[in-house]
């Protein structure tokens, strides 16, 4: 039996801190929400329009959390198909988050009701046409049908977007009650029509969407280069697009007569 003295015991080595909470994690952890759940999302959320990888610690760096905490909700993810490792160590986003997308836009029946409206509107009048709709405090671009111009303004499928700037959200505050006299005028005239507001040089004319019992849906638009469409053209134009969105407004109601004028009530944008 050896009588050689025992070794001492050397502590662990700390552990990094983990960044504190920001941005969305720190809204859910104020709101009582799961922390784990809103990390996985912004992990998510990461990657920008057109990216098809990014490594780990482009991903740690954009989330604010450690590498080995992305690491964690990244195989987390993969595990349910939303996220796939490559064989050079990079991440992408996983087919399941692109049924996620296509069942949110099946719920506004899109091949069937809006992208075909939207692209009689582009042949009408020549130029791009888009549908928003409100989620929460932001709108969001659902459909967008590019017009035949070569010059012409893009706008980014699902990003959120201001709802107080330029007049597809303007008309969405307007026709869910928003106070106000700006409001109240785009309520008289069903209508709204914008240059520059949000973006430099960007015009468009908007137009509200309901469905079933007055429901609002969202909003209808054209946009284009300011220069092609100064005001009295986004006036000349307003007509076409609110006969658009009068036609979207009973398909998506399931109406094949036109209703009656009814108050304007703040409802969800939802159906």
């Amino acid at each position: 039996m050896s009588n050689s003295p025992a070794q001492p015991l050397r502590p662990a080595p700390p552990r990094a801190p983990e960044l504190p909470a920001t941005g969305a994690a720190a809204a859910a952890k104020d709101t009582g929400g799961v922390i784990a759940v809103t990390r996985a999302l912004q992990v998510l959320e990461a990657f920008a329009l057109g990216e098809s990888s990014l490594p780990l610690a482009e991903l740690s760096r954009r989330c604010g959390l450690h590498k080995t905490t992305v690491l964690r909700l990244a195989r987390t993810l993969a595990h349910s198909g939303f996220m796939v490792q490559r064989e050079d160590g990079d991440w992408r986003l996983g087919p399941a988050a692109g049924w996620l997308g296509a069942r949110y836009q099946a719920g506004f029946d899109v091949q069937n009701v809006l992208e075909p409206a939207l692209r009689e509107l582009t042949l009408a009048t020549g130029e791009s046409a888009a549908f928003y709709v409100r989620e929460g405090h932001v709108r969001t671009c659902l459909v967008r049908v590019e017009g035949p111009q070569a010059l012409r303004h893009h706008a980014r499928m699902g990003e959120g977007l201001p709802l107080d700037k330029g007049s597809p959200g303007r008309v969405i505050l307007a026709f869910s009650g928003e106070p106000g006299k700006a409001y109240e005028d785009i309520r008289k005239k069903g209508y709204h029509w914008s240059i520059g507001e949000r973006e430099q040089g960007v015009a468009t004319v908007s137009a509200p969407v309901f469905g079933m019992h007055w429901r609002l849906m969202g909003s209808v638009c054209i946009s284009g280069p300011a220069s092609r469409l100064p005001a009295e053209k986004l006036e000349s134009l307003a007509q076409i697009v609110i006969a658009a969105a009068t036609q979207l407004s009973y398909a998506l109601a399931g109406n094949s007569a036109a209703p009656a004028h009814a108050p304007v009530r703040a409802t969800q944008w939802h159906p």
